[in-house]
């Protein structure tokens, strides 16, 4: 598994420290996983996978693709729970929360700009 480690560390395009610190873990203990010196828990494993979006299987086998591909649904399901997890401050919400308030005629008017301005 300390292949695929370093192979995910690099592909996030961290250092050993941002990735340890990302999963509670220090520095030194990585650079020892990433030698093959020392084992990941199956916490950390676990953590890594939903942190990153890992698949589980090539993480601790080296067999599949490394990332587990989400659909569109996921995508936009997981953006908007973060949204609703920043709070009513956070300028996202407040252009979620506008936009929730467009009728039928405003977004057409939206549709039409969009279509003009790839045009360009």
């Amino acid at each position: 598994m300390y292949e695929q480690i370093k192979q995910l560390r690099k592909s996030l395009g961290m250092s050993q420290e941002k990735f340890a610190k990302e999963i509670g873990l220090t520095k030194n203990f990585i650079s020892l996983v990433e030698t093959g010196q020392r084992n990941l828990s199956t916490q950390s494993i676990k953590l890594i996978c939903q942190l990153f979006n890992v698949d589980v299987e090539w993480l601790e086998t080296g067999n599949g693709e490394m990332f587990i591909q989400k659909t569109e649904n996921e995508k936009i399901a997981e953006f908007l729970a973060d949204v609703l997890k920043a709070g009513e401050k956070d300028q996202r919400y407040r252009f979620i929360a506008a936009i929730s308030e467009l009728d039928e005629n405003d977004w057409n008017t939206i549709r039409k700009l969009a279509e003009k301005l790839v045009k360009k």
